[in-house]
């Protein structure tokens, strides 16, 4: 595959044009995959409820995507709570795709960064951020 079939926008960003399955998988043109979800962010509570409800219907990839949106859009000081979030939704897209070492390192990295977050005292639009760090960990090995 060359750069120029590959799905971009005028300004050569990737966008996801072609279907994917629930786990993020790419699928051939043509077939029918998951809702897309928007590329563009929510607001943080939006956020939170729109990645819950994908979780909860067996999409983290497809709730990863909803949480970056709103990382890369947020001030900087959330960005850890983003970012940690985010990667904890990619670990269990790994681990559902049977990738136990990658899951292991992105349960790790989310709790992390989520820690970091919750060290800062700032408030997480009612999440328990350091109770997320936690339960990232617990996941560590799991599966």
């Amino acid at each position: 595959m060359t750069a120029s079939d590959r799905d971009r926008d005028t300004e050569g960003r990737a966008r996801q044009a072609r279907p994917r399955d629930a786990l993020g998988r790419p699928l051939p043109y043509g077939d029918s995959g998951v809702e897309p979800v928007s590329e563009d962010p929510l607001p943080p509570n939006e956020t939170l409820a729109a990645a819950r409800g994908l979780v909860a219907a067996g999409r983290p990839f497809s709730a990863h995507e909803v949480l970056e949106a709103r990382w890369k859009a947020g001030p900087i000081e959330e960005r850890d709570l983003w970012q940690g979030l985010a990667q904890v939704c990619v670990a269990m897209t790994h681990a559902a795709r049977g990738n136990q070492v990658g899951a292991d390192r992105l349960f790790e990295r989310a709790a992390e960064r989520l820690a970091q977050f919750a060290a800062t005292g700032r408030p997480a639009y009612g999440l328990d951020v350091a109770a997320a760090a936690q339960q990232a960990r617990r996941h560590i090995g799991s599966f």
